[in-house]
């Protein structure tokens, strides 16, 4: 991710992102499944 992002290291990503709340991971967590799940093709 820090990659990319262009910073220098992972450490800086998480240093910039640490803020962020537990809440507002699981909630982007859900949205990142929900499309992964509709890209995957249907399976017979």
């Amino acid at each position: 991710m820090s990659e990319r992002l262009g910073h220098e290291s992972p450490a800086f990503t998480l240093k910039q992102y640490v803020h962020v709340l537990p809440g507002m991971q699981a909630e982007a967590a859900a949205q990142v499944a929900a499309m992964v799940d509709h890209q995957r093709p249907a399976v017979s």
